[in-house]
Formats: structure tokens, sequence, C-alpha cells
């Protein structure tokens, strides 16, 4: 007679189910797992030999096997521990489970002594348990993050005998937890659009890529508030709704970061160093883990110093710009993660930050900033929507308590009014509009159609240049609420992307 028990492992974010398979027979003492287990699922083997002897079970003599099923996709992870401790158990016939084991999963990291762990990808394993009404059992450190999901049965254990217990019988289930209570407060953000002094230009620009999800360059001397800029983002965008939260609460728990018990609320603000790998920003690995791009889903990817990333690194962030999700392909397998990000980047105009400054005297060499510049490629140039300068602010502006523009509230709120045109028109944000969308919703009037022709036939345009800048017109129009893109419109996209910054002639006339 072989036992089966139901678990599940990850593929990128998302669960699939795996079935434990149990066989004892007779023959030499062994204890075999199969179905392409990787080096921690074949490691478990001491761990649940031994937990099973502390937890006062007897651990069969003959000869175990224990296949997991599908036995094409590689498992790898601890989560299956208490799956085949289970099985193991149930195999010998020395308990009489009192639930429908066809109706329930189990997921858990086994320690030597019994105790349970707690796993990753939690969130995403109880949304697989609720689409197939299966019952699902965790380790209570993991129980607020499965009671995330509504409608899902949740049963918490804390040791190998506590979950036995609970399927005799011989314990009840714990059926609320004051730690999962939600509590959660108004968002604090660390800077608002108030706190930066002048640089009315840039706070629109910042305002127009938020409402429409598009990217975002500045360029502008050292101290000129680009990196304020970019982390008052964070404050002018729209809370997420309860799908977002789930979707970036899976990345996160995917990749063993959730550090709250429930849901996150605040959209991600991500600064990874310049010497990140590329790897590191989109993601991969032996264990295909999600990387920084994911981890910034829903919210802001922030890359200060632009340039002195590695050009290879800047290179992959050419499909998820443009598609919002991240394709890995390894020997080991293939594995896709959501990455609709807004990228907004920050560099000096040459490498000692001061080239075209009037309050410091640049000290590059012409070749020096022209280099400096070209590392960034015309590909990676072209998906970026708005290019903005951030000028030095006068010492005598700092000392002003005005606040200039909109602050990050009133921004916020014309934000969340743009957005919601955009999604109830097309579903999503402008920067994702696709070839067939932008002839349906970018209708413009002639002055505004003749405006857009002739810059590009004298600026050069590429198709995708010509398509970025109106979408930043239907955004600008959006915030306006016209159903139609007028010529101050245009005007005010092109501004945004004819800057002559990065191919200028360099001088010191």
């Amino acid at each position: 007679m072989v036992t089966r028990v139901k678990s599940a492992d990850l593929s990128g974010i998302y669960a699939y189910p795996v079935e434990v398979e149990v066989d004892l027979s007779g023959g030499l003492p062994a204890f075999n797992i199969v179905g392409l287990p990787d080096a921690s699922v074949r490691e478990s083997r001491d761990r649940i030999r031994s937990a099973i002897k502390n937890s006062r079970f007897e651990f069969p003599k003959s000869r175990i096997t224990v296949n997991l099923a599908p036995a094409d996709l590689k498992k790898e992870s601890s989560r299956l521990d208490i799956a085949i401790a289970l099985g193991i158990i149930l195999e010998q016939g020395s308990i009489k489970p009192a639930f429908d084991l066809d109706r329930s999963l189990f997921i858990g990291e086994l320690s030597l002594d019994g105790r349970i762990r707690g796993v990753t990808g939690v969130l995403s394993t109880a949304l697989y348990c609720k689409e197939h009404n299966l019952k699902l059992f965790v380790p209570e450190e993991n129980l607020c993050e499965a009671r995330c999901v509504k409608g899902v049965e949740v049963f918490p254990y804390s040791s190998l005998l506590d979950l036995v217990g609970l399927l005799t019988g011989e314990r009840e289930a714990l059926i609320d937890n004051e730690n999962c209570r939600d509590e959660s407060e108004e968002a604090e953000y660390h800077v608002l659009l108030e706190d930066i002094k002048g640089q009315i230009h840039a706070k629109r620009a910042l305002i127009i890529a938020c409402a429409g999800g598009h990217n975002m360059l500045m360029y502008g001397p050292p101290g000129s508030g680009k990196t304020m800029l970019a982390k008052a983002a964070q404050s002018i965008l729209p809370d997420m709704n309860n799908r977002e939260q789930i979707e970036t609460t899976m990345i996160y728990s995917a990749g063993g970061r959730l550090k709250e018990k429930g849901l996150i609320k605040i959209r991600p603000f991500r600064s990874p160093h310049h010497t990140i790998s590329h790897v590191g920003l989109v993601g991969g690995g032996s264990k295909l883990m999600p990387g920084e791009v994911s981890y910034a889903h829903n919210g802001v990817l922030f890359l200060d110093e632009f340039p002195e990333f590695s050009r290879k690194t800047l290179e992959v962030l050419r499909q998820p710009m443009e598609d919002g999700v991240i394709t890995i392909t390894r020997a080991t397998g293939s594995v896709q993660f959501p990455a609709k990000f807004m990228l907004i980047a920050a560099m000096n105009p040459c490498p000692c930050g001061y080239y075209g400054s009037k309050e410091k005297e640049c000290v590059c060499t012409p070749s020096k900033i022209l280099n400096y510049r070209s590392k960034i490629s015309g590909p990676i140039l072209d998906r970026i929507d708005l290019i903005v300068n951030v000028p030095q602010i006068p010492l005598e502006k700092m000392k002003s308590k005005k606040i200039e523009g909109l602050t990050s509230k009133q921004a916020k709120e014309a934000v969340a009014k743009a957005m919601e045109i955009q999604f109830k028109r097309s579903g999503h944000l402008n920067a994702y509009l696709n070839s067939k969308e932008l002839k349906k919703v970018c209708v413009m009037d002639a002055d505004a159609e003749d405006m857009l022709v002739l810059a590009g036939k004298r600026n050069s345009f590429s198709s995708r240049t010509y398509t970025r800048v109106l979408k930043i017109a239907r955004t600008i129009a959006d915030m306006e609420e016209s159903n139609t893109i007028k010529i101050n419109h245009v005007a005010e996209a092109l501004q945004y992307k004819l800057s002559d910054f990065l191919s200028e002639t360099i001088s010191y006339d």
C-alpha cells in the first residue's frame, strides 16, 4: 500500500502541487527520495529521521521509497519535509487521521527535535488551496501570511507531534490569533514633495511620470535634490489595492524577504547600489529567485549614479521596462516574475558632477564627459520617457519656508484621478499601452498631430520615441481630464523627450 500526502513547491512566485508518495517495502533498511529532488530535499532524510524519533514515533527499519510527483519538475525547498515525515508515519498505520487527507495540503520545514520552522511562498500556497478548495496546514510562524487569503481554512501547528494531535483530533485547531489582526496605520513617508525646495519643473515631471507609470531620468549636480525627488515618488503614488498587495507580498514571500506578518501595503521603493550584478537586478541564480526589478513590482526602482552601473546590468533592463515581466531561462528551468515598476534614474552631468554649473567649475575634459555619458546605451535611453534637468538650488532659496508647487497629498489625489481614468479606459497605465490601444485612446487634434510629426522629422524620432511622446501627452491630457490630446499637451511632452543632454557638444566656451 502507498500513502499519499499533498504538499506544494514554488515555480517562480506561484505554487504548484507536489504529491508525496511513501512506500515501505522489504529488504535492507534504506531511505530514498526520487522525483528530481535537489540537495536541500535530499538532505531532509536525516532531518526527518531525527524528527520522527525525537517526536516519540517509531522510524521504520525497512526500505523507504518516497516519490515526489510530478517527477519531471525539480523540487528545491525544505517545505516538503513535513509531508514526507507525515507520509512515513501514516504508512506505518500507527495513527488514524480524522481529517480527509485528500482535501488537505501540508507545508513546513522540520528541525531535528521535531519542531517546525516557517517556510517561504505560503501566500502563493494559500491562493492555490483556495482555488482548489483544500485545507492548509502551515507552521505557526506563517499563520498570519496564510490568513491574508480569505476563504481558505488554515490550521497552524508548532511541531510534528502537534500536527499529529491535530490530525487525530487530540488537539483543537487554533481558530483565531490576536497577532493576525490588521492594525495597519497610515503610511509615513520619509520625503514629501513639500520638503523639496524649488525644482518646480522637476516636480511636475515626477507627477506626470507617476500618473502614467513612465520611466524618468534626472540629471544635475550633486546635492540638487535628485534623490529626494525619487524618494518623494513613493508619497504621491496611490495606495495599492488588494490585488496589488497580494502580488507584491507573493514576490517577497517567494524570495524569503517578507518581514511583516501580513500583506505589504506600502508601495515598494528599491534602491540597489551600482555594484549590483545583473542577476541581482533581474533575478536568477541556481534557484531562479526574484531580483530587484521584481521586488520593485507595483512600486519604484531607483537607480542612482546611473552610468556607474555596468553596461551588462543596464542592458538586461530592456525586457522588464518594455513588458512589465522578466523571463529567466536556465538549464534547470524557466520562470517568469512580475516586474511592472516605475524606473527613476539619476546621474551627474559629468564625472565630477559640475559641468554646466554656475556655482562650481567643472574639471573634467570633454572626452571624459562624453565617455561618461556614453555608458548609457541608445536602446536604454529610448525606453526612458522623461529626461529632466535638476539644477543646483541657490542657498538663499533653501532658507525659504514657502511651499512651491503641489504638496504630496495634492499630487497624490491628481495622480490617483489620472490613474483611474486610464484603468477604466484600457485596464492599465498609459506606459503599457500597445500599438492597437494607442490608435484608440491617443486621439489628437490637428494642431497637436502636426506638431508631433514635425518634431519627429526634425529630431529623427524612432518609432519607439514617437509612441513614448504620445503616451506622455496622453497622460498629461488625462491629468486635465481631456478626451483629446491638444497641442499644449504635446508641447509639454516633447520638452521632456527632446533633451539634448546626452548628445550635446561638450565645450568650455
